[in-house]
């Protein structure tokens, strides 16, 4: 029985892992599940799986989950505060932990899991972006095992060399492609794009997904903090890392080598997909997922990337090809405008504004230690903010 630890068991990435894990309760088991606030669903989800731990961030709600839990289900410890979730990340009771806490705030639980030598299904893009050297070095001093969970890197892991080990040349790689749906606004205009609302942002045409990787999905960033973290996760050169807009989201993300073969791993857009595949590696194992047929399909296409009208994608290449603080810097400074455009208090074409405006204001620097990583972030939040 592999033990379970879901970081972020409310949010999209965690009630699809549920749903895996119900789908084979013989081989997993939820032992722990975190939360931020939200009380009532993973109040129901600890009646549902009976996990060892609940934990919120939030003391407060922690606090009536304890209440809530005392009659109906007195076996389960309730937790609360960031630095119980880092204890949960690295208990010896945990064989894998699910790595879905949104943003910034999943980094020190990701880094603690991997300090464990644990198996880590990274659904935080954001970690590697902000950590790339240091969680890659410290999952190999702990031989600890560190899967993509991401659609794009979770296809682009099952179409690579079984032996693959960063080494792209070795094995023949000559690049690899990360599709991208294009998100809401795939051929709105510009003016059209300065008027748009949260809601509409948000309203995704083929993945189900929380809010703000649905803002950045909007504007491309998504995927360009994905080229940033396939950069880490398959020690490829940024030159190599293309994108390719492809709007039925079937075509998850392709390999091609250099005999002129390309290889692509294709399904529905259903995150139980490479969910189930992280869960289960290196073995197959079901998600009930909905059948996939390519007759229904009909037909696919594909697009190159508008950089004149979505620039965040060009930025985050930039970040990437400068290095040092500034993937640290565009990740902040990203998190803070999106989080003001969902807020209303800044337009959506702004956000690209905001993170250029903390690129170009502060200085790059050498990243050597987490603290370097804390402070590079503070910097470029206090940036962002002062310019909404």
């Amino acid at each position: 029985m592999q033990n379970v630890a879901i970081l972020g068991s409310t949010g999209s990435i965690g009630t699809s892992t549920l749903a895996v894990i119900k789908a084979n309760a013989d081989i997993f088991r939820a032992y722990a599940l975190v939360a931020d606030k939200d009380v009532d669903t993973i109040y129901q989800q600890c009646l549902e799986f009976k996990p060892a731990i609940a934990c919120l961030a939030s003391p407060d709600a922690a606090l009536q989950l304890t209440r809530r839990l005392k009659k109906t289900l007195p076996g389960c410890t309730v937790l609360a505060g960031k630095d119980s979730i880092i204890k949960i990340a690295s208990s010896e009771e945990v064989n894998s932990v699910m790595a879905a806490i949104s943003g910034s705030d999943g980094l020190s639980s990701t880094l603690a899991a991997a300090a464990a030598g644990k198996k880590i299904m990274l659904a935080n893009k954001e970690s590697l972006v902000m950590a790339g050297n240091l969680l890659t070095q410290l999952v190999k001093k702990s031989k600890g095992l560190l899967l993509p969970t991401d659609s794009e890197h979770n296809a682009i892991f099952q179409v690579l060399p079984n032996k693959y080990m960063g080494n792209p040349e070795k094995h023949g790689v000559k690049k690899i492609i990360l599709t991208a749906s294009g998100g809401p606004f795939l051929h709105a205009d510009q003016k059209y794009m300065e008027k748009v609302t949260p809601r509409e942002a948000c309203a995704h045409p083929t993945w189900k997904m929380g809010k703000k990787i649905s803002v950045d999905s909007a504007t491309l960033m998504n995927k360009g903090l994905e080229v940033i973290e396939a950069y880490y996760l398959f020690n490829i050169l940024p030159q190599n890392i293309e994108v390719l807009v492809h709007p039925e989201s079937i075509i998850h993300s392709l390999v091609e080598y250099v005999d002129g073969s390309t290889l692509a791993q294709l399904g529905s857009p259903d995150m139980k997909v490479p969910i189930a595949y992280s869960l289960g590696f290196p073995t197959r194992v079901e998600n009930l997922s909905q059948n996939f047929s390519l007759s229904q399909v009909g037909s696919l296409s594909f697009f190159e990337p508008d950089s004149k009208r979505f620039p965040c994608l060009d930025i985050a290449y930039e970040a990437l090809a400068t290095g040092g603080s500034s993937p640290i810097y565009l990740n902040a400074a990203n998190e803070i405008a999106v989080y003001g455009f969902l807020n209303k208090s800044l337009p959506f074409t702004a956000i690209y504004e905001t993170v250029n405006n903390v690129l170009n204001k502060l200085p790059n620097n050498p990243i050597n230690s987490l603290e370097d990583i804390f402070e590079a972030d503070r910097m470029a939040r206090n940036v962002a903010s002062e310019h909404l």
